[in-house]
């Protein structure tokens, strides 16, 4: 790092704390406009701040370190969430379902779907609880490799960078919330293309490989071995069944089970609507099409991000065979920077993958706070609270999220740990409560409750006394534990008044086992709900592997592997126009009941 480089990061985290201030008063003016920008911000700008968000520099280090030492068939353990294959399902009918609820937050959605009354409440203060917990777990794991990566160029502890890094997001996002939020996601989702571009540009041209390629996997005692294979197996698109890896990795050893049991959280969170930042964005779309548009555009930037990490796995290849093989697969992106980027163009580097961080922390705290401002505070101990009242909490709980989150990374050993067991474990406890709400009519706020709560419990007392475990095993104790403690809630409880179910089918009208509920609606109107939900299913079906396909060519054009590629590309053209024809067409044509 030169004098030019540290003053480019200077004054891009100058700007941004500045514009965030700026636009300060806009989002003063109460909570909807705090939490959800008053439901007046257009789609491209929440689609290009989800695509942010998304992009963090936890994910593109852990992203980068898996392709580096496994190749590109690391993109299918990334299902666990990396690839966000939940975009398919939002873009196709969960975004229109959630924005029709007409909410705030995911929790209070608990009061449409169960009842202002003692069972509706259950569900929302649980939801709260359970989803702050996973909020403080994101913000670790955010602060973890945020921390990392600018220490190596501040030449400071990860520690200390981590707590600059966090206290610079939370500074713009406590002034001004979902406002800052998406403003500064657009302008950090600006330089992170132009990163993304950058590095890929210098992967193709510079990059060249031989036939036979060394990376490296950490072993349990803090050391690494080295991995031998050839280029054309470590870029093949075709997942084993089995892998023979040592230490750490070992637990992708049963590689075929291990990504089926990703490929199935991944299918139960699609159809299960999402939580925290994502659902809030299309809280804040206008209307159904735009819920659509929003997360097409979201997909096809955060497509880049695939490139990105491929490029910097290639080149941290290229840099073993010409200085020695980075044993540590988590440090591959910084040095890949420090030894690759040109003095300026390396400044504009750092603060592009700075910018990825704090977009990405600033949406999860503004998405937790909300939790504690709405759903506890406002719901449960202060409901006639003033809208300054309101403000201070939702400030002062943005602050202490971001304290706890920080206070909680300092006892994990690394990224890749701390993201498995949030996504396999905590994500997993909630999976099962947040899929059956929206397709099983029985399924009563009891039973939402009991099943959050022993899911989420699982997870934390599995982490406190067997630390790492297989990945597959822990979403199978996490997902088990919480189906169980839903059925058991939902049969030993009454079930939602009709009066209620009725309302929110009529605002949802979302498909599953909804039984007499669906009277609530004329013959006409429910044979277009029908033929809505038919090509819906039809379309999820096609977008799924569209969105796999999309990121996959990238990563073939940067190792060139123009076998792949065509082929890819042949079968994306030809899903295209099944969605096109299938699901674009009919974005207007939104069922009025």
């Amino acid at each position: 790092m030169h004098t030019i480089d540290y003053t480019i990061i200077g004054v891009y985290l100058l700007l941004i704390v500045v514009i965030g201030y700026i636009i300060q008063r806009r989002a003063d003016k109460n909570i909807d406009t705090y939490f959800l920008g008053g439901r007046k911000m257009p789609w491209w700008m929440l689609g290009a701040s989800g695509m942010a968000a998304n992009v963090d520099i936890s994910g593109t280090m852990i992203n980068t370190a898996l392709i580096y030492a496994l190749g590109t068939f690391a993109i299918f353990i990334e299902f666990r969430g990396g690839v966000v294959l939940i975009l398919a399902f939002l873009m196709v009918m969960m975004g229109k379902w959630n924005r029709r609820s007409g909410v705030m937050t995911l929790a209070e959605w608990m009061h449409l779907r169960f009842g202002k009354n003692i069972q509706g409440d259950f569900a929302r203060l649980i939801s709260a609880i359970a989803s702050l917990i996973l909020t403080i777990a994101l913000i670790s794991y955010f602060a973890i490799a945020s921390g990392k990566f600018a220490g190596e160029f501040l030449n400071i502890d990860w520690r200390l960078a981590a707590i600059i890094m966090v206290a610079i997001a939370g500074s713009y996002c406590v002034a001004s919330g979902l406002y800052a939020v998406v403003w500064m996601d657009v302008l950090q989702g600006f330089i992170i293309l132009g990163v993304t571009l950058f590095i890929c540009i210098k992967a193709f041209t510079t990059a060249h490989v031989g036939d036979i390629i060394q990376t490296s996997v950490p072993l349990s005692d803090g050391g690494y071995e080295i991995i031998t294979t050839t280029y054309r197996q470590w870029t093949s698109m075709l997942p084993p069944a089995r892998l023979d890896l040592p230490g750490d990795y070992s637990i992708y050893n049963l590689f075929g089970v291990a990504v089926a049991f990703y490929f199935l959280k991944a299918v139960l969170e699609g159809f299960g609507g999402g939580n925290n930042y994502m659902a809030q964005r299309f809280y804040a779309c206008k209307n159904d099409k735009e819920a659509g548009l929003t997360s097409l555009f979201w997909i096809i930037l955060l497509m880049f991000r695939w490139p990105l990490t491929a490029s910097l796995a290639l080149l941290g290849v290229y840099y073993g065979m010409n200085h020695g093989i980075i044993t540590d697969p988590e440090q591959v992106l910084p040095v890949v920077v420090n030894t690759y980027m040109p003095i300026g163009i390396k400044g504009l580097v750092v603060a592009g993958f700075i910018a990825a961080a704090m977009s990405t922390v600033d949406a999860t705290v503004n998405a937790g706070a909300s939790y504690w401002v709405k759903d506890i505070f406002q719901g449960y101990i202060n409901p006639k609270a003033s809208e300054k009242t309101l403000m201070i909490h939702s400030k002062l709980s943005t602050v202490i999220i971001l304290i706890l989150g920080l206070a909680f990374s300092f006892t994990v050993r690394n990224v890749n740990e701390i993201w498995g067991w949030t996504m396999m474990g905590i994500a997993a406890g909630i999976l099962i409560p947040q899929l059956l709400r929206w397709y099983w009519w029985r399924f009563n706020g009891y039973g939402f409750a009991t099943g959050t709560f022993a899911g989420t419990l699982t997870a934390i007392l599995t982490k406190v006394f067997f630390g790492q475990i297989p990945e597959y095993y822990l979403f199978i104790v996490s997902a088990g534990t919480s189906l169980m403690g839903c059925i058991v809630g939902t049969y030993l409880t009454a079930s939602t008044e009709m009066a209620v179910l009725e309302n929110f089918y009529k605002n949802t009208r979302p498909f599953g086992i909804w039984g007499k509920v669906r009277n609530c609606v004329s013959t006409k109107s429910m044979a277009l709900i029908k033929k809505e939900h038919r090509r819906d299913i039809f379309s999820v079906i096609v977008a799924v592997p569209w969105q796999v396909c999309l990121f996959l060519a990238g990563m073939m054009l940067i190792f060139r592997r123009w076998d792949n590629f065509f082929i890819l590309l042949a079968i994306l053209l030809v899903l295209s126009i099944l969605l096109y024809y299938n699901w674009y067409r009919h974005l207007d044509k939104e069922v009025k009941l």
